[in-house]
Protein backbone atom coordinates (compact mmCIF):
# COMPACT_ATOMS: atom_id res chain seq x y z
CA UNK A 1 0.00 0.00 0.00
CA UNK A 2 1.12 3.56 -0.71
CA UNK A 3 2.75 4.83 2.55
CA UNK A 4 0.79 8.10 2.38
CA UNK A 5 -2.53 6.28 2.00
CA UNK A 6 -1.57 3.89 4.80
CA UNK A 7 -0.73 6.77 7.14
CA UNK A 8 -4.00 8.57 6.37
CA UNK A 9 -5.90 5.33 7.04
CA UNK A 10 -4.15 4.92 10.40
CA UNK A 11 -4.74 8.57 11.28
CA UNK A 12 -8.44 8.16 10.44
CA UNK A 13 -8.60 5.14 12.76
CA UNK A 14 -6.87 7.12 15.51
CA UNK A 15 -9.31 9.99 14.93
CA UNK A 16 -12.17 7.55 15.39
CA UNK A 17 -10.86 6.50 18.81
CA UNK A 18 -10.23 10.13 19.79
CA UNK A 19 -13.82 11.06 18.97
CA UNK A 20 -15.22 7.97 20.69
CA UNK A 21 -13.31 9.05 23.77
CA UNK A 22 -14.41 12.69 23.53
CA UNK A 23 -18.09 12.10 22.83
CA UNK A 24 -18.31 9.49 25.59
CA UNK A 25 -16.81 11.95 28.06
CA UNK A 26 -19.29 14.64 27.01
CA UNK A 27 -22.21 12.20 27.24
CA UNK A 28 -21.42 10.88 30.71
CA UNK A 29 -19.46 13.57 32.54
CA UNK A 30 -22.08 16.30 32.64
CA UNK A 31 -24.49 13.75 34.14
CA UNK A 32 -21.82 12.49 36.54
CA UNK A 33 -21.11 16.09 37.44
CA UNK A 34 -24.79 16.62 38.18
CA UNK A 35 -24.65 13.67 40.60
CA UNK A 36 -21.30 14.37 42.26
CA UNK A 37 -20.75 18.16 42.12
CA UNK A 38 -21.09 20.11 45.39
CA UNK A 39 -23.05 22.74 43.40
CA UNK A 40 -25.34 21.84 40.48
CA UNK A 41 -24.00 24.84 38.53
CA UNK A 42 -20.68 22.97 38.35
CA UNK A 43 -22.27 20.04 36.52
CA UNK A 44 -20.31 20.68 33.32
CA UNK A 45 -17.00 21.32 35.12
CA UNK A 46 -15.65 17.81 34.31
CA UNK A 47 -16.20 18.65 30.62
CA UNK A 48 -14.57 22.06 31.12
CA UNK A 49 -11.48 20.57 32.80
CA UNK A 50 -11.21 18.16 29.85
CA UNK A 51 -10.94 21.13 27.52
CA UNK A 52 -8.63 23.04 29.89
CA UNK A 53 -6.25 20.07 29.95
CA UNK A 54 -6.13 20.20 26.18
CA UNK A 55 -5.66 23.97 26.00
CA UNK A 56 -2.79 23.98 28.49
CA UNK A 57 -0.89 21.26 26.63
CA UNK A 58 -1.34 22.28 22.98
CA UNK A 59 2.03 24.03 22.71
CA UNK A 60 3.81 21.20 24.52
CA UNK A 61 2.20 18.64 22.21
CA UNK A 62 3.08 20.59 19.05
CA UNK A 63 6.70 21.20 20.02
CA UNK A 64 7.15 17.65 21.35
CA UNK A 65 6.19 16.33 17.93
CA UNK A 66 8.41 18.86 16.19
CA UNK A 67 11.34 17.52 18.22
CA UNK A 68 10.53 13.80 18.51
CA UNK A 69 8.18 13.14 15.58
CA UNK A 70 4.46 12.54 15.12
CA UNK A 71 4.53 8.83 15.95
CA UNK A 72 6.14 9.29 19.37
CA UNK A 73 3.84 12.20 20.14
CA UNK A 74 0.69 10.26 19.32
CA UNK A 75 1.88 7.29 21.39
CA UNK A 76 2.51 9.58 24.36
CA UNK A 77 -0.96 11.04 23.95
CA UNK A 78 -2.42 7.53 24.10
CA UNK A 79 -0.58 6.93 27.38
CA UNK A 80 -2.27 10.02 28.85
CA UNK A 81 -5.62 8.66 27.65
CA UNK A 82 -4.99 5.35 29.42
CA UNK A 83 -4.01 7.08 32.68
CA UNK A 84 -7.09 9.32 32.46
CA UNK A 85 -9.46 6.40 31.92
CA UNK A 86 -8.11 4.38 34.86
CA UNK A 87 -8.09 7.40 37.18
CA UNK A 88 -11.61 8.31 36.03
CA UNK A 89 -12.83 4.81 36.86
CA UNK A 90 -11.33 5.13 40.34
CA UNK A 91 -12.95 8.57 40.80
CA UNK A 92 -16.38 7.22 39.82
CA UNK A 93 -15.98 4.24 42.15
CA UNK A 94 -15.09 6.61 45.02
CA UNK A 95 -17.71 9.21 44.11
CA UNK A 96 -14.97 11.86 44.11
CA UNK A 97 -15.95 14.85 41.97
CA UNK A 98 -12.59 16.66 42.11
CA UNK A 99 -10.62 13.53 41.24
CA UNK A 100 -12.95 13.05 38.27
CA UNK A 101 -12.11 16.58 37.13
CA UNK A 102 -8.38 15.83 37.38
CA UNK A 103 -8.87 12.65 35.33
CA UNK A 104 -10.52 14.67 32.57
CA UNK A 105 -7.58 17.11 32.62
CA UNK A 106 -5.35 14.14 31.68
CA UNK A 107 -7.85 13.14 29.00
CA UNK A 108 -7.54 16.69 27.68
CA UNK A 109 -3.79 16.21 27.21
CA UNK A 110 -4.61 13.22 24.98
CA UNK A 111 -6.99 15.47 23.06
CA UNK A 112 -4.22 18.05 22.55
CA UNK A 113 -2.03 15.42 20.89
CA UNK A 114 -5.01 14.04 18.96
CA UNK A 115 -5.84 17.48 17.55
CA UNK A 116 -2.63 17.10 15.54
CA UNK A 117 -3.96 14.11 13.55
CA UNK A 118 -5.42 16.40 10.90
CA UNK A 119 -2.21 18.44 10.66
CA UNK A 120 -0.15 15.26 10.34
CA UNK A 121 -2.34 14.24 7.40
CA UNK A 122 -2.07 17.66 5.76
CA UNK A 123 1.70 17.80 6.19
CA UNK A 124 2.18 14.46 4.43
CA UNK A 125 0.57 15.42 1.07
CA UNK A 126 0.94 18.01 -1.67
CA UNK A 127 -0.73 21.42 -1.37
CA UNK A 128 -3.65 20.56 -3.69
CA UNK A 129 -4.52 17.50 -1.60
CA UNK A 130 -4.37 19.02 1.87
CA UNK A 131 -8.14 19.54 2.08
CA UNK A 132 -8.78 15.98 0.93
CA UNK A 133 -6.28 14.50 3.41
CA UNK A 134 -7.76 16.51 6.29
CA UNK A 135 -11.29 15.49 5.27
CA UNK A 136 -10.47 11.77 5.05
CA UNK A 137 -8.71 11.83 8.42
CA UNK A 138 -11.61 13.59 10.12
CA UNK A 139 -14.02 11.18 8.41
CA UNK A 140 -12.68 8.55 10.79
CA UNK A 141 -14.70 10.32 13.47
CA UNK A 142 -17.85 8.72 12.06
CA UNK A 143 -17.01 5.40 13.71
CA UNK A 144 -16.31 7.20 16.96
CA UNK A 145 -19.65 8.97 16.65
CA UNK A 146 -21.47 5.65 16.23
CA UNK A 147 -19.67 3.51 18.77
CA UNK A 148 -18.98 6.09 21.48
CA UNK A 149 -22.61 6.83 22.47
CA UNK A 150 -23.64 3.20 21.87
CA UNK A 151 -20.96 1.91 24.21
CA UNK A 152 -21.85 4.55 26.79
CA UNK A 153 -25.46 3.30 26.72
CA UNK A 154 -24.42 -0.36 26.94
CA UNK A 155 -21.74 0.15 29.59
CA UNK A 156 -23.68 2.60 31.73
CA UNK A 157 -25.15 -0.04 34.03
CA UNK A 158 -22.72 -2.94 33.57
CA UNK A 159 -20.99 -2.13 36.85
CA UNK A 160 -22.01 -0.28 39.97
CA UNK A 161 -21.90 2.72 40.32
CA UNK A 162 -23.26 3.78 36.91
CA UNK A 163 -20.71 4.77 34.26
CA UNK A 164 -17.85 2.92 35.97
CA UNK A 165 -17.68 0.43 33.09
CA UNK A 166 -17.70 3.31 30.60
CA UNK A 167 -14.30 4.37 31.84
CA UNK A 168 -12.94 0.85 31.46
CA UNK A 169 -14.12 0.93 27.83
CA UNK A 170 -12.18 4.18 27.39
CA UNK A 171 -9.07 2.43 28.73
CA UNK A 172 -9.41 -0.16 25.95
CA UNK A 173 -9.76 2.65 23.39
CA UNK A 174 -6.57 4.22 24.76
CA UNK A 175 -4.57 1.02 24.33
CA UNK A 176 -5.81 0.69 20.75
CA UNK A 177 -4.76 4.27 20.00
CA UNK A 178 -1.24 3.56 21.27
CA UNK A 179 -1.00 0.51 19.01
CA UNK A 180 -2.25 2.42 15.95
CA UNK A 181 0.19 5.29 16.56
CA UNK A 182 3.07 2.81 16.75
CA UNK A 183 2.37 1.75 13.14
CA UNK A 184 2.69 5.27 11.64
CA UNK A 185 5.62 5.98 9.32
CA UNK A 186 5.51 9.77 9.04
CA UNK A 187 9.01 11.16 8.36
CA UNK A 188 10.26 13.56 11.06
CA UNK A 189 11.32 17.10 10.26
CA UNK A 190 14.88 17.59 9.12
CA UNK A 191 17.48 18.92 11.57
CA UNK A 192 17.34 22.28 9.79
CA UNK A 193 13.53 22.45 10.03
CA UNK A 194 13.70 21.53 13.74
CA UNK A 195 16.22 24.27 14.49
CA UNK A 196 14.59 27.01 12.42
CA UNK A 197 11.68 29.01 13.74
CA UNK A 198 10.53 30.68 10.55
CA UNK A 199 8.86 34.08 10.57
CA UNK A 200 7.82 35.74 13.86
CA UNK A 201 4.35 34.70 14.98
CA UNK A 202 3.24 38.35 14.94
CA UNK A 203 4.06 38.58 11.23
CA UNK A 204 2.33 35.29 10.42
CA UNK A 205 -0.77 36.35 12.36
CA UNK A 206 -1.28 39.39 10.10
CA UNK A 207 -1.98 37.22 7.06
CA UNK A 208 -5.67 37.40 6.05
CA UNK A 209 -5.78 33.63 5.51
CA UNK A 210 -4.50 33.00 9.04
CA UNK A 211 -7.05 35.40 10.54
CA UNK A 212 -9.91 33.75 8.65
CA UNK A 213 -8.69 30.25 9.50
CA UNK A 214 -8.38 30.91 13.24
CA UNK A 215 -11.69 32.78 13.40
CA UNK A 216 -13.53 29.96 11.61
CA UNK A 217 -12.04 27.29 13.86
CA UNK A 218 -12.57 29.24 17.09
CA UNK A 219 -16.13 30.43 16.42
CA UNK A 220 -17.19 27.12 14.89
CA UNK A 221 -15.80 25.09 17.77
CA UNK A 222 -17.10 27.51 20.43
CA UNK A 223 -20.65 27.41 19.04
CA UNK A 224 -20.60 23.66 18.58
CA UNK A 225 -19.16 23.01 22.05
CA UNK A 226 -21.56 25.39 23.79
CA UNK A 227 -24.66 23.70 22.37
CA UNK A 228 -23.32 20.13 22.45
CA UNK A 229 -22.19 20.34 26.10
CA UNK A 230 -25.55 21.72 27.23
CA UNK A 231 -27.69 19.30 25.22
CA UNK A 232 -27.60 16.28 27.61
CA UNK A 233 -28.61 18.55 30.50
CA UNK A 234 -31.27 20.37 28.47
CA UNK A 235 -32.80 17.06 27.35
CA UNK A 236 -32.71 15.74 30.90
CA UNK A 237 -34.54 18.85 32.14
CA UNK A 238 -37.14 18.36 29.38
CA UNK A 239 -37.87 14.85 30.68
CA UNK A 240 -36.11 12.99 27.86
CA UNK A 241 -34.20 9.81 28.89
CA UNK A 242 -30.42 9.31 28.70
CA UNK A 243 -30.78 6.98 25.70
CA UNK A 244 -32.37 9.83 23.74
CA UNK A 245 -29.48 12.13 24.65
CA UNK A 246 -26.96 9.48 23.58
CA UNK A 247 -28.90 9.04 20.31
CA UNK A 248 -28.81 12.78 19.58
CA UNK A 249 -25.09 13.02 20.40
CA UNK A 250 -24.43 10.00 18.21
CA UNK A 251 -26.04 11.65 15.19
CA UNK A 252 -24.36 14.94 16.03
CA UNK A 253 -20.91 13.35 15.76
CA UNK A 254 -21.89 11.50 12.58
CA UNK A 255 -23.01 14.82 11.06
CA UNK A 256 -19.72 16.39 12.16
CA UNK A 257 -17.62 13.87 10.27
CA UNK A 258 -19.72 12.21 7.54
CA UNK A 259 -19.47 15.34 5.33
CA UNK A 260 -15.68 14.90 5.48
CA UNK A 261 -15.92 12.38 2.64
CA UNK A 262 -16.79 15.23 0.26
CA UNK A 263 -15.84 18.49 2.03
CA UNK A 264 -12.34 18.36 0.56
CA UNK A 265 -13.77 17.97 -2.95
CA UNK A 266 -16.21 20.83 -2.32
CA UNK A 267 -13.32 23.06 -1.26
CA UNK A 268 -11.41 22.24 -4.46
CA UNK A 269 -14.48 22.95 -6.60
CA UNK A 270 -16.08 25.98 -4.95
CA UNK A 271 -13.26 27.44 -2.84
CA UNK A 272 -12.74 27.78 0.90
CA UNK A 273 -14.70 31.04 1.18
CA UNK A 274 -17.92 29.45 -0.07
CA UNK A 275 -17.56 26.51 2.32
CA UNK A 276 -16.91 28.79 5.32
CA UNK A 277 -19.93 30.97 4.55
CA UNK A 278 -22.07 27.84 4.08
CA UNK A 279 -20.93 26.58 7.48
CA UNK A 280 -21.98 29.82 9.17
CA UNK A 281 -25.39 29.75 7.44
CA UNK A 282 -26.00 26.17 8.58
CA UNK A 283 -25.27 27.18 12.16
CA UNK A 284 -27.81 30.01 11.93
CA UNK A 285 -30.42 27.52 10.69
CA UNK A 286 -29.56 25.15 13.54
CA UNK A 287 -30.13 27.95 16.07
CA UNK A 288 -33.54 28.66 14.53
CA UNK A 289 -34.53 25.03 14.94
CA UNK A 290 -33.30 25.03 18.56
CA UNK A 291 -35.47 28.05 19.35
CA UNK A 292 -38.59 26.52 17.79
CA UNK A 293 -39.12 23.64 20.26
CA UNK A 294 -37.69 21.14 22.76
CA UNK A 295 -38.89 17.76 21.47
CA UNK A 296 -36.51 14.92 20.64
CA UNK A 297 -36.56 15.81 16.93
CA UNK A 298 -35.88 19.49 17.64
CA UNK A 299 -32.74 18.51 19.53
CA UNK A 300 -31.84 15.98 16.79
CA UNK A 301 -32.14 18.49 13.93
CA UNK A 302 -30.32 21.16 15.94
CA UNK A 303 -27.27 18.99 16.55
CA UNK A 304 -27.23 17.47 13.06
CA UNK A 305 -27.18 20.92 11.40
CA UNK A 306 -24.68 22.09 14.02
CA UNK A 307 -22.39 19.18 13.14
CA UNK A 308 -22.41 19.85 9.38
CA UNK A 309 -21.82 23.57 9.94
CA UNK A 310 -18.89 22.80 12.23
CA UNK A 311 -17.43 20.43 9.62
CA UNK A 312 -17.40 23.12 6.93
CA UNK A 313 -15.89 25.73 9.27
CA UNK A 314 -13.29 23.43 10.80
CA UNK A 315 -12.04 21.73 7.63
CA UNK A 316 -12.08 25.01 5.72
CA UNK A 317 -10.14 26.75 8.48
CA UNK A 318 -7.63 23.91 8.87
CA UNK A 319 -7.00 23.82 5.10
CA UNK A 320 -6.26 27.55 5.06
CA UNK A 321 -4.01 27.29 8.12
CA UNK A 322 -1.98 24.38 6.74
CA UNK A 323 -1.39 26.15 3.43
CA UNK A 324 -0.31 29.43 5.04
CA UNK A 325 2.84 28.44 6.93
CA UNK A 326 6.19 26.80 6.24
CA UNK A 327 7.32 23.48 7.81
CA UNK A 328 9.54 25.25 10.37
CA UNK A 329 6.56 27.40 11.44
CA UNK A 330 3.99 24.62 11.82
CA UNK A 331 4.55 23.85 15.50
CA UNK A 332 4.00 27.39 16.75
CA UNK A 333 1.19 28.18 14.30
CA UNK A 334 -0.69 24.92 14.89
CA UNK A 335 -0.05 25.09 18.64
CA UNK A 336 -1.31 28.67 18.83
CA UNK A 337 -4.41 27.83 16.80
CA UNK A 338 -5.30 24.85 18.98
CA UNK A 339 -4.58 26.78 22.18
CA UNK A 340 -7.07 29.48 21.17
CA UNK A 341 -9.62 26.88 20.02
CA UNK A 342 -9.37 24.76 23.17
CA UNK A 343 -9.24 27.82 25.44
CA UNK A 344 -12.49 29.02 23.89
CA UNK A 345 -13.94 25.54 24.35
CA UNK A 346 -13.04 25.65 28.04
CA UNK A 347 -14.94 28.92 28.48
CA UNK A 348 -18.00 27.72 26.56
CA UNK A 349 -18.08 24.42 28.47
CA UNK A 350 -18.30 26.25 31.77
CA UNK A 351 -20.71 28.86 30.42
CA UNK A 352 -22.95 26.05 29.14
CA UNK A 353 -23.46 24.68 32.64
CA UNK A 354 -24.02 28.07 34.24
CA UNK A 355 -26.44 29.28 31.56
CA UNK A 356 -28.47 26.10 31.25
CA UNK A 357 -29.02 26.12 35.03
CA UNK A 358 -29.69 29.83 35.32
CA UNK A 359 -31.10 31.20 32.06
CA UNK A 360 -32.27 28.09 30.20
CA UNK A 361 -31.75 26.48 26.80
CA UNK A 362 -33.16 29.27 24.62
CA UNK A 363 -30.99 31.96 26.22
CA UNK A 364 -27.94 29.80 25.65
CA UNK A 365 -28.81 29.46 21.94
CA UNK A 366 -29.15 33.25 21.61
CA UNK A 367 -25.74 33.62 23.27
CA UNK A 368 -24.14 31.55 20.47
CA UNK A 369 -25.46 33.63 17.56
CA UNK A 370 -22.87 36.49 17.66
CA UNK A 371 -20.01 34.00 17.29
CA UNK A 372 -21.58 32.57 14.13
CA UNK A 373 -22.11 36.07 12.72
CA UNK A 374 -18.47 36.96 13.43
CA UNK A 375 -17.24 34.02 11.33
CA UNK A 376 -19.19 35.04 8.25
CA UNK A 377 -18.32 38.73 8.65
CA UNK A 378 -14.56 38.18 9.04
CA UNK A 379 -14.49 35.78 6.08
CA UNK A 380 -16.23 38.23 3.75
CA UNK A 381 -14.22 41.31 4.87
CA UNK A 382 -10.78 39.77 4.55
CA UNK A 383 -11.56 37.90 1.37
CA UNK A 384 -12.70 41.11 -0.29
CA UNK A 385 -9.49 42.83 0.83
CA UNK A 386 -7.40 40.00 -0.53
Amino acid sequence: MNPTHRNIGLLAAAQSLLLANGITLVAINSLLGLQLAPDRRLATLPVTTYVIGGALSTFAAAFFMKRFGRRNGFMLGGCFALAAALLGAFAVAQGNFWLLCFATVLAGVYNAFGQQYRFAAADSVELDWKGKAISLTLAGGILGGVFGPELSKISRSLLDPPFLASYFVLAIFAMLSIFIASRLTIPPLTVAEQSQGGRPLREIARQPDIIIAVCAAVCGYATMNLLMTATPLAMDFCGLPFNDAAFVLQWHVISMFAPSFFTGDLIKRFGVKTILISGAVLMFICASVALSGVTLMHFWWTLVLLGVGWNFLFIGGTTLLSASCEPAERAKVQGTNDFIVLGTQAVTSLVAGVMIMGAGWHSLVFFALPMVALTGLVTMIFWRRR
